[in-house]
């Protein structure tokens, strides 16, 4: 234990250090390499399996760099090679290659062996890999007699070759002594090792003779076996027989394979009929981007061969007679091969480094460590240096710490040898770039000033500008690591000379870099589009402005390309001058000024107009028009499938034709519809029309200028094309099943202008896949065939053909298709579950058999659902939901999300394919462990008097465990201030607290979680109510539901807003919105909507506006930096509801969707709102469950949770109230109350006399409709601002405002309100406040107050 503890402390430190590890990359300059000493490096070598020709000289190649320059040695078979006593040896200057000649005699074989070479200078040793030397031989075929070769027709046959083993291996093949290849096909064909199989034997095998031949590449020699003679003994009657296998031998066999080889597989059958080979991998399927099949079908090639591929094979035989399988089991074996090769390390004295080596392979490598080519442990010590394993760490490196390591990693199949040297320097800094240099930048552009330098130590870098300050970084300066300093905005303050100084203990390097920072090259005049007249002089402004220490060009292209000046164009200082305007000179001219670091364009387009007419002062001020159409269409040319078309334009109106639109009508598929053929240049009136067959054309054409279409031209002579064979293919051909015993085969029918002839039909033929039976063919005129009597899904190849009375189409390429799907048999075995928490649980299950799925595999689905919960009395859901896992692995798994906490669960497992689901598995039940529980169902704040809050809750829906009690967590926040925090906690019984005020004018945030064992769980907020006194009480982004009467006295009266009620037919889409508003200071209210809510089917709610304050915090809603959408509330009735929600976007700067998703077809409709809440929605569905969310318009991704609710019922058989006689009674009741008090109200008011009445007169509406966005209507009135007749008015005679307002009611602050929000006690007349004491009238009450005062 404690060596373990050791190990892990010193894997740490060696993390710690490699952190700290500074490696020096060396730059590519000339001069810092001819003075950086360095150990050697291996540049070229030889590969290792080394196969010469005996006919040449041997070069043996080892090449090393290093400074000092490397000297070099070999070792041959493990021991020293000395090169010089040895005359036909010699070794290349300044290189380490052998060249071995024999042009003094000498055998090549006697330098076969292993040979290694080693590079060495003062600072280590580099060695290549080993070297194996073998000359390549091609050895005589071995002589003998052979006998002739006799076989009965129908048996087997194998003709062994056995070439002779050469090196490398020989090529062979199989000619007649007549030098005439042997033809191979599915019967008779070579095998991997040479040897020819016959499956069976036929009479015509006979005339020839066979003879093995081996082909040595190196030194190019093709030597031949003596021929076999074959005679073979016939019969009237051959007797078939059922496949054996002339190779592999047995049932099963086994083949090793390395890693990235090639795998060949061989499988070749005796049978008659000749069998059929196939391959398939069992447990999986074939690698198909690597296979390939060759030697018809009998060898199956797999490359680059992966771990992934080691299986077992399967290969059959079959005929009709039956079949036969072998089985190959494939081991995927791997020589070494790299993970992380080492790399050189270069590093300044007192640095740390490490060189790791790692490599994989099968099995797993050894990994041994060399320094200068002698085994690490017996290298001499250095203490900088501690192996760990694959990793050398090196930490405090000294001058005499460079060597080269190496890095052997091998196991049975093979090894790997990398060298990477450690180099231990020190170097003065230097400053690499050019010296002095001048910059010159464009202002206000980003600037780079490099300063590359070099060093060891890695010197510091600082930045200086006119050699003062300390150094330039931060601000609009950044410094980089590399030297590189970035002007961010360059200005003319940033001019100077900027001084980098590089430094280390060793010294330091310094250069200067001048910047000057210039205008910008602008053109500040640019030309303008024209038109000119053929003839005319034409004229293009260019005014440029650049920095005047600047040499700057101005150059003029036309499309793009140079404009040759001469005698006829002329350019001057800020202008271009076209005279005599052509043709020609039509087209985009483009201004460039260009300095050395800098350019800008400007580009305006010419255009030429036709000549002046005989009045050319008049011509050339009319506009261009549309063209004329062309006339005198003629056909002309006549061919199977085209015809030529010639035209005369007509009159172009000063606008040139730019193309010309043929059009064709034909009447037979879609006569009297003109349809759009091809365009052409506008310079051409005679073309070719490309034509399909069995049409009868007319066609006409139709001119375009700039301005636009011409009218169409007279239609041309009719022209009739002869009618072909199809010439496309059907498309969209598959097939699929319907039922478990049958196929359809669908395509989509030809286009009318395809099928080229009479009588189109459609020649269809399919087969199983895979086999050799003959195809099946239907001819039909439809579009679907429908193939019967099918095995359950199985594979099918089909191709189509389109055929007419003229002859067949193409065939189309063949397309896989399968039968229909049947109810799968087999069920998943062993579920069961791992890792259960309280939302999810890993399940683990035994896959089915692929056949036993009876079908395209879909998916493993998963059916669970709630079946208790551990909460006592809980009301829940026990609905029945699925999951899907797409696994083929072999011991498949999936992750169960979402899962209810504290519940029982049950849940059983089937599989699907695309039409079924099989028999179940067996069923689990498990428990989730207890969670946090969610917010509580609600959170009212009710006012109890003026110095107490109380506050109501209940508990969460979903408690997800044991409630043991509830949080509340509040603080005071005024303004911009908040309070302490202060926390209550209570028992789970208790759902109500009264919070004591020390001060009236403060406001709270409080903050409610349930409890569990578990912690707290989701957060419901709230905030305090304002208080009457507060100013701000009207400026309103929130909602806050007051449900007690004893608060009204607390608020001025203020009429709450009006919900907007919004249509969600499904008719409507686009939503269209309907608004009831409700105007203050009058009580008339103007209402669009065609549904009205019953005001006793919703509960009554006070609704007022208050402040939000947006420096409270709230952990669990707040986003930080953003907008939030919270607290999303329904009240809900049988077709509409309203919806009210909470946000801290500013008044007026975001539009609201309202997204609905109708639980039974997920349906989703979305309203947008452009009004604040609350929003009435109308024309939803009577019990019907809805899933809701609102998002902001501009940012999608601020959005709300989704609240779920469902309408009532309806009811329809509810009796109408109207034509109840207790309701007409009390209606009559209170009409004659209401005239009675009319009456006694005008006579009061004719007794008085004091003062004049005057009658208004009703006022007509506005002229102008004023239109909403939604497409309805409101009209307005001047009778709404003014009072009601009858009112008082002054003794000006002025009108003045209703002694009756809502206004005034709503400003009195001894008005109560009852707990259904209506008022009590009698209202106040409100006194002009200009009237004086003298006039002191007994104003009657109005008839609209007497009504309120019935209230």
């Amino acid at each position: 234990m404690m060596r373990r503890g050791s190990h892990w402390a010193l894997a740490f430190m060696s993390l710690l250090l490699w952190r700290q590890s500074a490696t020096i990359e060396v730059p590519n300059d000339p001069k810092i390499l001819a003075d950086l000493k360095q150990p050697p490096t291996i540049t070229k070598q030889s590969v290792k399996d080394y196969i010469v020709d005996p006919r040449d000289n041997i070069i043996i190649e080892c090449e090393a760099k290093g400074n000092p320059v490397p000297t070099f040695s070999w070792r041959r078979n493990g021991k020293f090679f000395n090169t010089v006593k040895d005359l036909r040896v010699t070794m290349r200057k300044r290189s380490g290659t052998l060249e071995i000649g024999f042009r003094n005699g000498g055998r090549p074989e006697d330098y076969e062996g292993e040979y290694q070479c080693f590079a060495t200078n003062d600072h280590g040793v580099a060695m290549s890999n080993k070297i194996l030397l073998r000359v390549s031989k091609a050895p005589l075929w071995p002589k003998e007699v052979l006998e002739p070769v006799v076989v009965s027709e129908g048996s087997s046959l194998v003709l062994p070759c056995n070439p002779p083993p050469g090196l490398p291996p020989p090529f062979t093949f199989w000619m007649s002594s007549m030098m005439i290849p042997i033809r191979q096909d599915k019967r008779v064909s070579m095998g991997l090792n040479g040897d020819m199989y016959f499956s069976n034997v036929v009479a015509q095998d006979a005339q020839n003779d066979y003879s093995c031949n081996a082909r040595f590449l190196f030194t190019h020699t093709i030597q031949q076996k003596n021929p076999f003679t074959l005679k073979v003994l016939t019969s009237r009657k051959v007797a078939e027989s059922t496949p054996t296998f002339l190779t592999p031998s047995g049932s099963e066999s086994s083949k090793m394979v390395l890693r990235d080889q090639q795998l060949l597989l061989e499988c070749i059958a005796a049978g008659l009929p000749t069998p059929a080979i196939k391959w398939f991998k069992k447990g999986g399927d074939l690698p198909a981007q690597k296979v390939k099949f060759e030697n018809y079908n009998k060898t199956m090639k797999i490359v680059a061969v992966s771990e992934e591929d080691t299986g077992e094979y399967v290969c059959m035989a079959t005929n009709h007679l039956g079949s036969i399988r072998h089985s190959i089991f494939v081991q995927v074996k791997a020589a070494p091969y790299w993970l992380d090769k080492p790399t050189n390390l270069v590093l300044a004295p007192e640095a740390n480094g490490r060189l790791v080596c790692r490599a994989n392979g099968n099995p797993k490598p050894s990994i041994r460590w060399l320094v200068n080519g002698i085994p690490i442990n017996s290298s001499l010590p250095d203490p900088s240096r501690q192996l760990m394993g694959d990793t050398i760490i090196f930490r405090s490196v000294q001058m005499g710490s460079s060597a080269v390591y190496q890095c052997n990693a091998s196991n049975q199949h093979g090894y790997l040898l990398a060298n990477a040297f450690v180099s231990v320097i020190d170097m003065r800094p230097r400053i690499l770039g050019p010296k002095n240099q001048l910059i010159k930048v464009i202002e206000n552009n980003r600037t780079f000033l490099d300063c590359p330098f070099f060093g060891s130590p890695i010197p510091d870098l600082r930045w200086f500008k006119n050699g003062q300050g300390s150094g330039l970084d931060g601000g609009h300066y950044r410094a980089y690591v590399n030297g590189s300093l970035e002007i961010q905005r360059a200005r003319a303050q940033d001019e100077g000379t900027y001084t980098c100084v590089a430094s280390s203990i060793l010294g330091m390097a310094e250069n200067q870099v001048r910047l000057e920072v210039k205008e910008p090259s602008r053109i500040v005049g640019a030309p303008e589009h024209q038109s000119a007249i053929r003839g005319s002089t034409a004229r293009f402004d260019c005014k440029v402005k650049f920095d005047p220490s600047l040499a700057a060009t101005v150059t003029w292209t036309k499309d793009d390309k140079p404009i040759h000046l001469g005698w006829r164009l002329r350019k001057d200082e800020e202008s271009l001058t076209v005279p005599n305007v052509n043709e020609g000179d039509e087209g985009t001219y483009t201004c460039t000024v260009e300095t050395e670091i800098d350019r800008d364009s400007a580009s305006a387009r010419l255009t030429v107009l036709e000549e002046a007419s005989l009045n050319p002062s008049l011509s050339s001020a009319l506009p261009p028009d549309l063209p004329d159409p062309p006339m005198d269409l003629e056909l002309s040319d006549p061919a199977a499938r085209s015809v030529r078309l010639t035209w005369i334009p007509g009159n172009d109106h000063r606008s040139p034709v730019t193309e010309f639109l043929v059009q064709f009508v034909e009447d037979r598929w879609e006569p009297g519809r003109w349809q759009d053929l091809a365009t052409y240049p506008g310079d051409l009136n005679s073309v070719i029309l490309q034509l399909a067959p069995f049409v009868n054309y007319q066609f006409r054409v139709i001119a375009i200028n700039q301005v636009g279409r011409s009218a169409a031209s007279r239609p041309s002579p009719q022209y009739q094309t002869s009618s072909a064979a199809p010439d496309v293919i059907p498309r969209g051909l598959r097939g699929w099943g319907s039922q478990k015993d049958n196929m359809e085969i669908t395509w989509e029918p030809l286009l009318d202008l395809e099928k080229n002839g009479p009588n189109l039909h459609y020649a269809v033929w399919w087969r199983r896949k895979d086999s050799d039976a003959e195809w099946s063919n239907v001819t039909t005129t439809g579009t679907k065939h429908v193939v019967h009597n099918t095995q359950t899904y199985v594979a099918y190849e089909m191709k189509i053909q389109a055929r007419n009375d003229l002859g067949a189409g193409p065939e189309s390429n063949v397309v896989i298709g399968h039968s229909g799907e049947d109810r799968p048999t087999g069920a998943p075995t062993e579920l069961r579950l791992s890792k259960v928490d309280s939302t999810k649980a890993n399940v683990h299950w035994k896959p089915v058999k692929q056949e036993s799925v009876r079908g395209e595999f879909k998916e493993y689905r998963l059916h669970y659902w709630r079946e208790a919960s551990h909460v006592p009395a809980l009301v829940f859901s026990k609905e029945n939901k699925t999951k899907g896992f797409y696994t083929t692995v072999a011991e498949p798994s999936g992750i169960l999300s979402d899962l209810v906490p504290f519940s029982r669960y049950k849940m059983f497992m089937v599989v699907a394919n695309n039409g079924y689901q099989g028999p179940p598995s067996n069923t689990v039940e498990f428990s989730t462990k207890e969670g946090v529980p969610d917010a509580p169902s609600f959170f009212r704040i009710k006012r109890r008097g003026l110095d107490s809050i109380h506050l109501e809750w209940d508990k969460p829906l979903e408690p997800n465990g044991l409630l043991i009690g509830y949080q509340l967590k509040y603080q005071t926040a005024n303004g911009s201030r908040e309070g302490r925090p202060r926390v209550e906690t209570f028992l789970p019984n208790v759902t109500e607290f009264t919070l004591r005020l020390p001060d009236r004018s403060s406001r709270y945030n409080f903050y409610l979680s349930a409890l569990t064992q578990v912690g707290a769980g989701e957060v419901f907020a709230e905030e305090s109510p304002f208080f009457g006194n507060e100013e701000n009480f009207t400026d309103a982004t929130g909602l806050v539901e007051l449900t007690d009467a004893s608060l009204a006295s607390a608020f001025t009266l203020t009429p709450p807003p009006t919900p907007t009620t919004i249509s969600t037919s499904p008719s409507t889409l686009p939503m269209s919105t309907t608004i009831e508003a409700t105007t203050p200071t009058t009580t008339s209210t103007t209402a669009t909507t065609s549904i009205e809510a019953d005001p006793t089917t919703l509960p009554s709610v006070l609704v007022i506006n208050k402040n939000i304050d947006k420096n409270v915090l709230d952990t669990h809603y707040a986003v930080a930096h953003g907008r939030e959408i919270w607290n999303v509330t329904v009240e809900h009735n049988s077709n509409y509801a309203n919806v009210s929600w909470r946000h801290n976007f500013p008044a007026g700067s975001s539009e609201f969707v309202l997204e609905f998703t109708l639980d039974r077809d997920k349906t989703m409709k979305t309203v947008p709102v452009s009004q604040q809440p609350p929003i009435t929605v109308a024309d939803l569905m009577a019990g019907a469950k809805y899933h809701l969310r609102v998002y902001s318009h501009e940012l999608s991704n601020v959005t709300s949770k989704s609240v779920t609710f469902e309408t009532k019922q309806a009811y329809i058989d509810q009796v109408d109230i109207a034509t109840q006689g207790w309701f007409i009674g009390l209606m009559c009741a209170i009409a004659l109350i209401i005239l009675i008090l009319l009456i006694v109200c005008f006579i009061k008011r004719s007794r008085g006399g004091k003062y004049p009445v005057r009658d208004k007169k009703d006022l007509p509406l506005d002229s102008v409709d004023h239109k909403d966005p939604d497409g309805s209507f409101e009209y307005h009135s001047d009778e709404d601002n003014k009072p009601l007749q009858g009112s008082q008015t002054s003794l000006e005679g002025n009108v003045k405002e209703s002694d009756d307002s809502l206004v005034d009611y709503g400003e009195g602050g001894d008005g109560q309100f009852n707990e259904d929000g209506s008022f009590i006690g009698q209202y106040t007349v409100k006194k002009d406040k200009d009237e004086t004491e003298g006039n002191e009238s007994s104003e009657a009450t109005s008839p609209v107050n007497a009504i309120y005062s019935l209230a």
